[in-house]
C-alpha cells in the first residue's frame, strides 16, 4: 500500500468515526499534508463514493440525509467527552422539576446516570426511556408519534402537539453539529421542528455538544446561540467559541 492510499484510508476512517467532520478538523488530525492535497484527496474519495463531500468538510456515506446517523454508531464515538458532559449536566438537575430529555447518545448516557429522585421527566427517546426504567421516584412519560429507527426517537406532528401543552423547567437538548453562520443543527426536519417547540416551552434551555461537532454544517438548524441558556461541552473548546458564546450571555460549562 503506497503513501497516498494509506493517507486516503486514514481520511475515510476519520470521516466514518465522526459521521461528519470539517475540513479544519481533518487538517488538524493530518497536519503533515497540505490543504491542496487534502482537497484533492476529498474530491477523489467523493468520486469513489467512499465519503460525501459537503460544504466545509465531509460526511460518512452511512449518514443518510433526513435520517441522522445511526444511534448505535454515535454511541461509541467520543465517549470520554460525552462522559465529561454528563457529569456537568448532572450538577444542574434539581429535584421536583419537570425535565425534557432529547434523543441522542449523550442524553442516553445522561439518563443512565440520573439520580433516583422526584422529577417529572418527558422524553422522545426510546433509549432514554429504557435507561429511566430503573428510577422508582421519578414520573417518566414517553411522547407519542412516529419512530425514527436511526435515532431511536419519536417525532412528528403528534409529538409536537403533545409538547405544546407542557411547560418544562429544564430541557437537555442534543446537538448534531454547530457552525457559526447557521447555529445548532440536526439531520431530520421533523426533529428540528420538535426541538424548536420544546425550547420555546422551557425555562432553562441546555444544549449538550462535544467539541468534535463544532465547525460542521448540517441540514436543519433548530436554534442560534442566543436561544440557549447553557451550553455543556467537553474540555477541548477553543477560547474563540468560549468568548463568542459567553458574549451572547450563555453560560458555558
Amino acid at each position: 500500500m503506497d503513501a497516498m492510499e494509506q493517507r486516503r484510508n486514514r481520511i475515510v476512517d476519520l470521516v466514518n468515526q465522526n459521521g461528519k467532520i470539517s475540513f479544519a478538523q481533518l487538517k488538524k488530525r493530518i497536519p503533515q499534508i497540505s490543504e491542496m492535497t487534502l482537497r484533492t484527496d476529498l474530491k477523489a474519495l467523493d468520486e469513489a463514493k467512499r465519503i460525501v463531500r459537503v460544504h466545509g468538510g465531509a460526511k460518512s456515506v452511512d449518514v443518510v440525509v433526513g435520517t441522522d446517523d445511526m444511534l448505535s454508531r454515535r454511541s461509541v464515538r467520543n465517549i470520554e467527552a460525552k462522559q465529561q458532559i454528563v457529569q456537568k449536566a448532572l450538577r444542574l438537575i434539581r429535584k421536583d422539576t419537570t425535565i425534557f430529555l432529547d434523543s441522542g447518545s449523550t442524553t442516553t448516557m445522561l439518563a443512565a446516570a440520573m439520580a433516583d429522585q422526584s422529577n417529572l421527566i418527558y422524553t422522545n427517546s426510546l433509549t432514554c426511556a429504557a435507561e429511566l426504567c430503573r428510577l422508582t421516584k421519578a414520573d417518566v412519560h414517553i411522547l407519542g408519534g412516529r419512530m425514527n429507527r436511526y435515532s431511536m426517537s419519536i417525532c412528528g406532528v403528534h409529538t409536537v402537539q403533545e409538547v405544546m401543552r407542557i411547560n418544562f423547567d429544564q430541557v437537555f437538548m442534543g446537538v448534531t453539529s454547530y457552525c457559526e453562520q447557521t447555529g445548532f443543527h440536526c439531520g431530520v426536519d421533523e426533529e428540528a421542528v420538535l426541538k424548536r417547540i420544546v425550547m420555546q416551552q422551557a425555562d432553562q434551555r441546555i444544549l449538550l455538544m462535544d467539541s468534535s461537532k463544532i465547525g460542521v454544517k448540517n441540514t436543519y438548524s433548530f436554534c442560534q446561540v442566543k436561544d440557549a441558556d447553557v451550553i455543556i461541552s467537553d474540555d477541548n473548546l477553543t477560547d474563540e467559541y468560549l468568548q463568542e458564546w459567553e458574549k451572547n450571555g450563555v453560560q458555558v460549562m
